[in-house]
């Protein structure tokens, strides 16, 4: 099999394509995309990271890690977001 891109067409029973279309738009994604999202963490489904190191590799492998390069010091950052929390009026 080629690296090229594979079409395929494919009809989803009316609950799927309700249910999928509900979780992208949640996400904010195309459907096809939050589809293919949805089919590429088979493998992690079916062999999850065992040790530590395993899932900061996926982490890393899907860009989680360093995916916010603006926050230069997360503790401070996470510190601050727990003092807004604690702190925000209820209304």
């Amino acid at each position: 099999m080629s690296n090229a891109d594979m079409s395929i067409q494919l009809e989803l029973p009316p609950e799927l394509e309700s249910q999928l279309s509900t979780e992208a738009l949640r996400l904010n994604l195309p459907l096809s995309e939050y589809i293919l999202r949805v089919l590429s963490i088979r493998q992690v489904l079916s062999n999850p990271p065992k040790t530590g190191a395993e899932l900061v590799a996926y982490w890393q492998s899907e860009g989680v890690i360093n995916s916010r390069p603006e926050l230069t010091d997360s503790q401070v950052y996470a510190r601050n977001l727990r003092h807004q929390a604690q702190t925000r009026t209820r209304t």
